[in-house]
């Protein structure tokens, strides 16, 4: 007998119908009057059909109906939204451009961080996720030439976007969802990957860390690294031995590679 023989095929393994996973579709994806998955796929594939012609919509619904049936299941919007009258999109997840500015556009044209916060609460509204890379926020301890201030840097600014999305409710009473990144060699990387570990902080993002090849060969070798920003640092990083590089990146402080990958691995578990 060879393994193909042996093995049973994907069509005889079939698990009888928890409890909880009823419990989890319905509160998760059952609209009005639908009690199983059966109900769910037939609505979704309908409204996946309604973008084709009006006489092949019996087939192409037939054909996506077979399709989810057999395992090909849309991501949670699809499933939640296709089909009824919520007015939501119908995209899982979008990346917003943050700035380093207060409202606007900063000087490469990204949007400001409070025009980012309003973007962002109508995409949540209309029911997406939305990803944030948050290096370009000068780091806390930099010059705001503008108001002769020191700058709060990104993870202050975190703490905004985590409450706005807890106010702003999803469509279709799903909870928002949101990812934010920051580069390995942010100068505020540290207060982000330890961000977490404060009970209540940030409970609505999951947070992911820019990681480079350099960083790794750093960590290989067990060297220091450089945490660095384009804006220039306050007089009191420059006193700690903050300095300016050859391509006009200002050095904040070094710290040993292994220990931020530690510190990484550490958050993570």
């Amino acid at each position: 007998m060879d393994i193909a023989e042996r093995t049973p095929s994907a069509t005889t393994m079939q698990l009888p119908e928890q409890l909880i996973s009823l419990d989890v579709l319905i509160e998760k994806y059952c609209k009005e009057g639908e009690n199983s998955a059966d109900a769910i796929y037939t609505r979704v594939a309908r409204a996946l059909a309604g973008a084709e012609k009006p006489e092949l919509r019996a087939e192409w619904e037939q054909k996506f109906l077979t399709n989810l049936k057999a395992g090909a299941i849309g991501a949670g919007r699809i499933m939640s939204a296709a089909g009824t009258e919520i007015q939501a999109t119908l995209i899982n997840c979008f990346v917003q451009p943050v700035g380093d500015c207060i409202q606007g556009e900063d000087d490469e044209g990204f949007p400001g961080i409070y025009e980012a916060l309003r973007e962002a609460a109508e995409t949540m509204r209309r029911g997406g996720g939305v990803g944030y890379d948050f290096s370009r926020i000068r780091p806390k301890g930099a010059e705001v030439k503008g108001t002769h201030s020191i700058a709060s840097g990104p993870c202050s600014y975190i703490n905004v976007f985590d409450q706005s999305c807890s106010t702003v409710e999803s469509a279709g009473a799903r909870r928002g969802a949101q990812m934010g990144v920051l580069r390995i060699d942010h100068p505020d990387v540290l207060e982000f990957i330890t961000a977490k570990r404060t009970p209540g902080r940030w409970n609505n993002f999951n947070v992911s860390v820019g990681v480079s090849d350099a960083f790794m060969q750093a960590v290989q070798n067990d060297a220091d690294w450089e945490l660095v920003h384009k804006a220039r640092p306050g007089q009191k990083v420059l006193d700690k031995g903050g300095y300016q590089r050859a391509d006009g990146k200002w050095v904040y402080r070094k710290v040993p590679a292994r220990q931020l990958w530690d510190t990484i691995m550490q958050s993570a578990y």
